[in-house]
């Protein structure tokens, strides 16, 4: 329905966060159709009343600056960064003022759908139904909002079925062949109940060509997903809501570029991330497969004085990957490193390797890799040999195969007051069960593909040379409960605390066998004899958190609040610790890096103080906050390349400390045009960090020095029908460090490698330099024209309008002397329309 717009810019001028507060919902009984509502402590109350930084997007700033998932609504706030789809679908990581959720850990913000918790990271960047509103919570939730809110939450509400047929329909295209289209309908049944159905498509070719194959199968995607919501009075006093969604994205995967950071090697081999020119040949084209199943009921019953909700969720997600290995920098496929042939597996790979090389001689590869008349790297024969580094068009690297699969049952009652009175509260318990696979294979490449199986014998056409793969069983148990106490018609303070047990196992299944390639255990964790025995943990932890409020007038807010969040340590696949050990903790590397198949559970302490309102009537609104969090173990994702392969694991920052401010701001210039800013500044320091010890000082990894979102947009009449919108985003994102090892020189895996070659340099030729590891600031503008008439419109947008050319994520692999990095989306243009009824 179409909200008036006296009441629209009514909304403006009482918006506190920007700049995605934009527009008021529909009004709630008793409540003046300007104020914005949230659901921020799990009540409906007015923004400007909750004591802490809460940022909005109702329905029609969604509609008007066109986010629809996590990404965009980070792009929209101030103090949130994201870095999502670079490796895979699910693969998504927000960071919210400094704390950040390390990938293969738990996500450090909760994404609460319709008041149910979602428990699995992968779901994170998935749009969610009909968006109504979202709310985004700074600073820890786990309180309120429970599991994996350490850093914040993220609120979604969608579209609930109301009294009449009404629904919509938008499609867009842009280039890229990028095509996307949203539908909803939603009707009553009956007096009492009604449903919502929607559907969302999104495809692309993407923005880069793999040069080999001579297709646009880089970044490639297309996803699909269907929602659907039933909601029922069962009676006067209790109601009922189940909903149902599927989705399937397909597309590419790992998305990088290798590139070198030896510093005394220099020319290509000493590059900065930003200034590398991103190239694709590899000769496995990526694939990504992604399906996600939710159920889910809620039901509210309303006894009077109290109110009590509890809901079930089911959710299975599965999603896969392969690709093109990392390895032929280091000789693992290749026949230096294997010596003379042993078995028939190794001389079938180090044929194929020798053929493809012999076809591919001269094939221009990424600087400072060529491809030469044998296939070795160049610390083997720097006059004939190839250096092709990683993803290489030959078969000389080997392939890879990662799959994640969970699935968990999780609940809640909660039982709340439900009186307008002084004193409000709430008590509940909350439980989850969650059976995760996790499998990472290498294997070698004949030129037939990537099996899908994660073992595969000597002799096959994919043979397996390392595999990891283990369940993980995590039982959840939490009791919290919550009181808001109004002092008086100024003062209000509130206690909330909740205690979780999480209790956690994991079991190895891989099998005791060999690599072909080498003769060595396919798992460094395997013992002589027999398998990994199974390994189990507890991780418990009290979340209090308090709030001070000071209301001088209606529209100010002077608040305080100070939490404890949590976030659950866990298992990395078993052999991580032994195959580090083995390969870089050795004289000849001397990495003195720690990483254990347990990492630790991480804990934040998190004050903030700020004062929010508005003057002059209401056309100017601020929000204006400090914060201070100190975080003990916080976990960070490492990322191992060597002679064996690839590692991902999760290890402990042992003490960070964050402190910030942030300012945000709204404008309304006359009635039809706002213009908004905001800022946030970050300052952090890593203050331990047993890992690594030489890091201490360094900045925390993947978090922006500062945010800046600037603003305008116009919603003006041209006649009774329609009308014009214009609306103009630019972000600009601070300088990021992505690893704890910052401006700082790291020996690697050719230092020990060099003295030994044909070349007999010194191991600290080999050395790597990580000051050019850095992503420099870089700022983006989105850009929205259009029409728009009471049921209908038309709009031409453009993301990243200039065509900035920035890096999404760079993941230093330190023993490897260099980054992996994946770039962000270029300019995207198109055309919009939409109609709704």
């Amino acid at each position: 329905m179409r909200i008036g717009k006296s009441a629209l810019l009514s909304s403006i001028a009482v918006s506190v966060l920007v700049p995605t507060t934009a527009f008021a919902q529909t009004a709630e009984e008793g409540v003046e159709a300007e104020e914005i509502i949230v659901t921020a402590r799990r009540q409906n109350e007015r923004l400007v009343d909750v004591p802490a930084s809460v940022s909005v997007i109702d329905a029609e700033s969604l509609a008007k600056t066109g986010a629809d998932n996590a990404q965009g609504f980070a792009q929209l706030t101030p103090g949130v960064t994201i870095v999502t789809g670079t490796a895979e679908a699910g693969d998504t990581q927000i960071n919210i003022r400094g704390i950040n959720g390390a990938r293969d850990a738990e996500s450090s913000v909760a994404l609460v759908v319709d008041g149910i918790l979602k428990t699995n990271t992968a779901q994170l960047n998935q749009t969610q139904g009909t968006l109504r509103q979202i709310e985004i919570l700074k600073g820890p939730q786990g309180a309120i909002y429970g599991r994996n809110a350490a850093a914040g939450a993220i609120v979604v509400s969608t579209v609930k079925p109301g009294d009449v047929l009404e629904g919509a329909v938008k499609l867009s295209y842009a280039n890229e062949k990028t095509m996307e289209g949203s539908a909803y309908i939603s009707s009553p049944l009956g007096d009492n109940a009604g449903f919502v159905l929607s559907g969302n498509y999104r495809s692309t070719d993407g923005f880069y060509r793999n040069l080999y194959l001579d297709q646009k199968v880089v970044d490639d995607q297309e996803v699909y997903s269907i929602d659907g919501r039933f909601m029922a009075q069962l009676g006067d006093a209790t109601e009922l809501d189940v909903k149902a969604r599927y989705s399937k994205f397909s597309g590419a995967s790992i998305n990088f570029n290798s590139v070198f950071h030896i510093e005394a090697f220099g020319g290509a081999f000493f590059e900065d991330v930003d200034a590398h020119e991103l190239r694709y040949y590899s000769n496995i084209r990526p694939t990504n497969d992604q399906r996600s199943i939710d159920l889910s009921a809620k039901i509210d019953h309303d006894f009077g004085s109290t109110r009590l909700t509890a809901w079930a969720l089911y959710a299975d997600v599965d999603q896969s990957l392969t690709a093109d290995g990392t390895s032929a920098d280091f000789a693992r496929y290749i026949s230096p490193a294997l010596g003379a042939p042993s078995n028939a597996t190794n001389l079938a790979v180090q044929n194929k390797c020798f053929a493809t090389t012999a076809s591919l001689t001269g094939f221009p590869v990424n600087a400072p890799g060529f491809i030469g008349q044998v296939p070795v790297p160049f610390i083997f024969a720097p006059a004939t040999g190839s250096t092709f580094g990683a993803y290489s068009p030959t078969t000389c690297d080997g392939t890879q195969l990662q799959i994640r699969n969970q699935k968990d049952i999780s609940g809640e009652i909660r039982l709340a007051s439900n009186t307008d009175s002084a004193l409000n509260w709430q008590l509940g318990v909350y439980g989850l069960h969650i059976d995760r696979t996790v499998g990472v294979s290498l294997g070698a490449d004949l030129g037939q593909g990537v099996s899908r199986a994660l073992y595969n014998a000597p002799g096959s056409s994919n043979p397996t040379s390392q595999l990891f793969n283990d369940t993980f069983k995590t039982d959840v148990y939490a009791a919290f409960g919550s009181l808001d106490y109004k002092m008086s018609d100024q003062f209000k303070a509130g206690f909330a605390l909740r205690y979780d047990v999480e209790d956690r196992t994991t079991s190895n299944l891989v099998p005791n066998v060999f690599d072909p390639i080498t003769g060595a255990k396919i798992n460094p964790g395997l013992p002589a004899t027999g398998g990994i025995a199974d390994k189990s943990a507890s991780f418990k932890q009290v979340q209090p958190k308090v709030t001070l409020s000071y209301t001088p007038n209606s529209s100010t807010n002077i608040y305080a609040n100070w939490g404890i969040g949590f976030k659950s340590g866990g298992f990395n696949n078993t052999g991580s610790s032994a195959l580090v050990n083995a390969n870089f903790n050795i004289p000849a590397i001397g990495a003195g890096v720690t990483i254990n198949d347990l990492f630790r559970k991480e804990r934040s302490s998190s004050f903030e103080a700020g004062i929010k309102g508005s003057l002059f009537d209401n056309r100017v609104t601020f929000d204006v906050a400090g914060y201070y969090t100190r975080i003990t173990d916080m976990q960070f994702f490492e990322f191992f390349v060597g002679s064996f392969g690839l590692l991902r694991v999760v290890s402990n920052i042992d003490q960070v400390d964050v402190k910030g401010v942030e300012l945000n701001t709204t404008a309304k210039i006359m009635d039809g045009w706002k213009v908004f800013g905001s800022v946030n500044l970050t300052d952090s320091e890593i203050k331990e960090n047993a890992s690594r010890p030489y890091t201490v000082g360094n900045k925390s990894p993947y978090t922006a020095d500062y945010t800046i979102n600037l603003g305008s947009q116009i919603d003006t009449p041209l006649n009774d029908s329609m009308d014009l919108v214009l609306r103009a985003d630019y972000r600009i994102t601070g300088a990021t460090w992505f690893h704890t090892v910052q401006d700082q020189t790291r020996s690697t895996i050719f230092s020990q490698l060099l003295p030994i070659s044909a070349l007999a340099l010194p191991g600290a030729v080999g050395n790597a330099n990580y000051s050019v590891a850095k992503r420099d600031p870089f700022g983006v503008l989105n850009l929205r024209f259009g029409l728009e008439g009471d049921n209908w419109n038309v709009t031409a947008f453009a993301d990243n309008l200039l065509d900035r050319k920035y890096i999404n994520e760079a993941i230093p692999a330190i023993e490897f002397g260099g980054s992996f990095i994946s770039p962000g989306a270029r300019r995207l243009m198109g055309v919009e329309v939409g109609y709704k009824f």
